[in-house]
């Protein structure tokens, strides 16, 4: 199993080799804090350059490594511009993508969305120059963009994670933001996912902590919802029956905590968690080691009746059982708590300017 680092950072772990390692990351992450903003100012001034991809360009970000969530607020974003009727791309870096392939997210993304194409480039900013010209994309979604700043955006939705949602209070490698929290100030829109997960203090929390850096900034609250039980061959079951089932659980995912909470919260009984590392690519190795895993789970008692991954890990095993044992995943779709009228409207006039704009360049040719 790989080794779970949240304990370290967090403070769970009290032992006097973890308080010695806090302090040799602390000191760490004060070179890149100073890095982080550095970096931030060159672009804040203007100096360094930025493009504009001749479409409207919709990010998708965080402020935290991890799992926050980003996948179903993508694919929720762009049903909403494909209802418009608007051709809409998604373009991203490709982290984890192996021999020019995609990654999981693509993966899965594509299997959400078949009718959007997803554009996978280490160079953003290629990657839209490809999704305009040669796919003929009126509209792209950046995943995963907040930080990635040389292109050009009309809007930044920055999606907070309520089970983890500010990395701990400290940069990489002390905590897990990818740059200091006050960075939120350049969010158009937060999403804040996962808020079943919590409790409603704990929202109120985020929520204070997000005003004092961005008092206007609107927010929306949004739980990950699970509906059925699904299959590589397109089987399906509803959700219910995994009341009461024990199950055991893989994945190689950012945040494992907020998979096994919304597995247990469907009432299943869950008999381990074999986590691997976010954006395991399941080559042999692993999947020897899965097999031989779940063989030995069936000699415990209760020994599960099925094995349950997600959406991102089933894309990569591409199978239906593992060692006897039924595999399956469980599709989760973001459901808001408060209301999307706001950001529905947001849409519609950022999309609609830019139809006009359209018209207008087409009217001076």
């Amino acid at each position: 199993m790989s080794w779970d680092y949240r304990p370290l950072l967090s403070g769970q772990s009290r032992n006097p080799i973890s308080a010695l390692a806090r302090g040799a990351l602390w000191c760490a992450s004060g070179f890149y804090n100073v890095a982080a903003r550095h970096r931030r100012r060159q672009f804040d001034n203007g100096k360094q350059e930025t493009f504009h991809a001749g479409v409207p360009v919709f990010s998708v970000g965080n402020l935290t490594t991890g799992g926050t969530g980003k996948t179903p607020v993508v694919a929720d974003l762009c049903r909403r511009l494909r209802a418009m009727d608007f051709r809409v791309a998604i373009i991203s870096r490709g982290y984890g993508a192996t021999d020019g392939g995609m990654n999981d997210e693509a993966m899965e993304l594509q299997e959400r969305l078949p009718d959007v194409p997803h554009v996978q480039h280490r160079d953003r900013v290629e990657a839209a120059r490809i999704a305009v010209e040669e796919l003929a994309a009126e509209v792209l979604v950046m995943d995963d963009g907040f930080q990635h700043r040389r292109l050009q955006r009309d809007l930044d939705i920055v999606v907070v994670d309520a089970t983890c949602p500010f990395g701990y209070g400290h940069v990489l490698p002390r905590g897990t933001l990818r740059e200091p929290l006050d960075s939120v100030a350049r969010a158009d829109w937060i999403l804040i996912t996962r808020v079943d997960q919590v409790d409603p203090e704990d929202v109120l929390a985020i929520r204070s902590t997000i005003a004092q850096y961005a008092p206007d900034c609107p927010i929306l609250e949004t739980e990950h919802r699970p509906s059925t039980i699904q299959n590589s061959v397109g089987q399906w079951e509803a959700i219910e029956v995994l009341n009461d089932q024990p199950v055991a659980l893989v994945s190689a995912i950012g945040n494992p905590n907020a998979f096994e909470q919304t597995v247990r919260d469907c009432g299943a009984i869950v008999v381990d968690h074999l986590r691997l590392p976010d954006h395991d690519s399941y080559e042999r190795a692993t999947r020897e080691k899965l097999r031989a895993w779940v063989t030995k789970l069936k000699t415990k008692d209760p020994s599960p009746q099925r094995l349950l991954c997600t959406h991102k890990d089933a894309v990569k095993l591409a199978t239906d059982s593992v060692a006897g044992v039924p595999l399956g995943y469980i599709p989760i779709e973001l459901a808001y708590r408060t209301s999307d009228e706001p950001l529905q409207l947001r849409l519609e006039l950022l999309m609609g300017g830019a139809v006009e704009d359209q018209s207008s360049r087409e009217d001076s040719a």
